[in-house]
């Protein structure tokens, strides 16, 4: 089997899972979220943010294929391009870093390395851009998935695109601002880069386990 990352782009987004190509959880505020998933428009929203992200800083997002099947990705950006992380209560994010917003792998490719290869793409990239460093809000515990990201928010849970502390803390990130339920961690990409193998193993472990669907559909 041929393995391959490649840049998020508009040509390749419609091979995000279904429910992740219809988010807007980080590319938008929660007002304007909210008011998007009300009048249909979040497809849009997504395409306009992307493109307009990829304009005005450049790649912000990485799918790694299994042949012709997209089997994981990752989106991160800065700060000022994600409305979103300043609703969080340990908000802003540093600035010299930027932030990591969902990480997601198909299940059955969990033990095949997919995840380190993303991640350390993603850590190669930036270090090569001059960014120091990667932070990320995680959720602590045991949710209950909503079946809309911007109702799991308002009724007080956490939704399933912020990433879970326990992976950020297991592949080397360290807790900059606690919290009970979103704490701010950061990792130097410099460590990123050249991860032991042990933490490698725990890195596929856990983001396997944070795929929303059993299988993504490309369309």
């Amino acid at each position: 089997m041929s393995r391959r990352v490649v840049n998020l782009t508009l040509d390749n987004l419609g091979d995000l899972p279904p429910r992740c190509r219809r988010c807007v959880f980080w590319e938008l505020d929660p007002v304007a979220g909210q008011t998007a998933a009300e009048v249909g428009g979040v497809d849009l929203e997504k395409e306009a943010w992307l493109s307009a992200t990829l304009l005005d800083w450049g790649s912000c997002g990485k799918i790694v294929y299994v042949d012709s099947l997209a089997a994981g990705y990752l989106t991160y950006a800065p700060p000022a391009h994600v409305p979103r992380s300043l609703a969080f209560p340990t908000s802003p994010v540093s600035g010299d870093a930027v932030l990591l917003m969902t990480a997601r792998v198909l299940p059955e490719f969990a033990e095949g390395g997919l995840a380190r290869m993303l991640v350390q793409t993603v850590a190669k990239d930036l270090t090569c851009r001059g960014v120091r460093a990667l932070e990320a809000f995680g959720r602590t515990g045991i949710e209950p998935d909503a079946p809309d990201e911007h109702e799991g928010w308002r009724a007080g849970r956490s939704p399933s695109c912020v990433v879970p502390a326990d992976f950020l803390l297991a592949v080397g990130f360290k807790t900059v601002r606690p919290h009970h339920r979103f704490p701010r961690l950061r990792l130097d990409l410099r460590t990123a880069v050249s991860w032991r193998a042990d933490v490698e193993v725990a890195l596929e472990r856990l983001l396997g386990s944070m795929s929303p669907e059993p299988v993504f559909r490309p369309v």
